[in-house]
């Protein structure tokens, strides 16, 4: 698979206009795509490092990747379901190897709590149905944190201590789960989250600029993150994932690995991992297995089957400065039974051309991937603007994602 000069050349044309307007476009964004041969079918990036910044946006940037980091988790752990390490569906091994699940309780409509009546599994942390949540995407949690709050960018695994909001297996809802099961992963391995990555994931595809404690190469290369007021203007604005930022590297040990949103990457790395995917867990460039084909087709099974509809029952903006409200997270005409694999959304189709099996799934910052089997393509759109859900961003992930889809049918 490859694209002619022309489609390259409309990409870029899309891509470059999405970032004209450096005060109320896109400040800047990088999009990387991956054909099933593992090669780079487009790479471009566009715009600024920064609204304040002079230097260009480059292929180099490296991104705070937040919620696609949720992929990288569940991949690393089904390498261990894969090893008889960790189990799915055993709730009583995995409250016995993360204690604090056993205290959790649930937090009713009207602010009491009430005791947890079902063990918690690893299928439910990776499905979100265990009952975690966020406190940015609920207004419940977020009232019950108060006055203080909670911060689950803060770098202390404590602010990910919350609690459920229905009983485990009752409901879908987005929150910290993946968090969890990355320290099963802790437990279970003796090593750090970020660690077992490097060595299991990211070392066998040759990656060197993913890390949930950026190196000093990776900081100075780092993009800058933005944020948009309600009448479109952006700012520039301090980091949200400050702590990996700063921290010493002789005192790393302190921060936690944030299995939800913790890592930072290079985009074109990042597919790297997507086209391992795209050829049922096997690196298509050097024949490196790094799960079994019946593992990535479970985790491209529909786990959910009972929630059809989760999709459509709307997030707040419980923190307004980080996120938009979301009635719906991908519209499909016709409103066909929606899915959720381990770790992603598996949406059904949609207008841009994508096979009804893709996957995808965003970052907080306004990233967005999909991983299309079907079809032999996947990619990566990349900026650093908060709050989540920007339309304009949102505008450019559809207009790529179909001129490719047109391009490559």
């Amino acid at each position: 698979m490859s694209l002619d000069a022309k489609t390259t050349e409309t990409l870029q044309g899309i891509i470059d206009t999405a970032c004209e307007d450096q005060t109320s476009g896109i400040p800047g964004v990088s999009v990387a795509v991956v054909g099933k041969d593992g090669n780079d079918l487009f790479a471009y990036s566009a715009g600024k490092r920064g609204i304040t910044s002079g230097e260009p946006m480059t292929l180099d940037n490296i991104f705070w990747i937040a919620s696609c980091t949720k992929m990288l988790t569940a991949f690393a752990c089904m390498q261990l379901v894969e090893q008889g390490r960790l189990n799915l569906d055993d709730g009583e091994f995995l409250e016995d190897l993360c204690p604090e699940l056993k205290e959790l309780k649930v937090l009713r409509e009207d602010g009491s709590l009430e005791e947890k009546r079902t063990r918690i599994t690893m299928r439910m942390l990776l499905t979100h149905t265990a009952g975690f949540g966020y406190t940015f995407f609920n207004d419940r949690l977020r009232d019950w944190s108060l006055p203080v709050g909670i911060d689950e960018f803060s770098g202390r695994v404590d602010d990910i201590k919350m609690p459920l909001v229905f009983q485990p297996g009752e409901g879908w809802e987005y929150g910290v789960g993946i968090d969890w099961a990355g320290l099963a992963l802790e437990h279970v391995t003796g090593l750090s989250l970020n660690e077992y990555l490097q060595l299991h994931v990211l070392q066998p595809l040759g990656i060197e600029n993913m890390s949930m404690i950026p190196s000093s190469e990776m900081r100075e290369k780092l993009a800058h993150m933005h944020f948009r007021a309600n009448d479109g203007k952006l700012y520039p604005r301090d980091h949200l994932l400050r702590a990996p930022l700063v921290v010493d590297p002789a005192k790393a040990g302190e921060i936690f690995n944030s299995g939800g949103g913790g890592m930072f990457a290079k985009p074109q790395e990042y597919c790297k991992v997507l086209a391992v995917l795209l050829n049922d867990g096997t690196c298509p460039r050097t024949g490196v297995q790094l799960l079994k084909a019946k593992t990535v087709e479970e985790m491209f099974r529909n786990q959910i089957p009972q929630f059809p509809n989760y999709g459509r029952q709307g997030i707040p903006a419980s923190k307004a400065d980080l996120t938009n409200p979301i009635p719906e997270l991908y519209p499909v005409p016709g409103d066909p039974p929606q899915g959720w694999g381990l770790s992603f959304m598996l949406s059904n189709g949609g207008l841009t051309g994508r096979s009804t099996g893709t996957a995808f799934w965003a970052g907080l910052a306004n990233l967005w991937w999909w991983c299309d089997r079907e079809k032999g393509i996947a990619g990566i759109v990349c900026t650093q603007i908060l709050p989540f859900a920007d339309a304009q961003v949102l505008g450019l992930w559809a207009r790529v994602e179909a001129e490719l889809y047109q391009a490559t049918s």
